[in-house]
């Protein structure tokens, strides 16, 4: 996902450093995703301005602010079950 394909985005720089420094930085690259793709700019917009202390708060926020293009079925776990009502709910079947 990330541009530089490691953990450590944005490693290089200096801390603190505040969501509007990185949009001017890096905004423009891209991030690979399981259904598209969407610039670091589009990612961290979503995000309330803040200030990041190190490398992995960055990483952090990117990974909990990108869209649906990040994960797979949308509505989709196969571990619980489909809560009543849900859309994703499969169609009743009668035997």
């Amino acid at each position: 996902m990330f541009p530089n394909g490691s953990g450590e985005f944005a490693a290089d720089r200096n801390y603190p450093v505040t969501t509007e420094e990185l949009i001017e930085e890096y905004g423009d690259l891209t991030l690979e995703l399981q259904n598209g793709s969407e610039t670091v700019g589009d990612v961290l917009a979503r995000l309330e301005s803040e200030t990041f202390e190190t490398p992995e708060d960055v990483r952090l926020a990117l990974s909990c602010a990108v869209s649906n293009k990040a994960i797979g079925r949308v509505g989709y776990s196969d571990r619980d079950p489909t809560p009543l009502g849900s859309p994703y709910a499969p169609e009743p079947m009668s035997f």
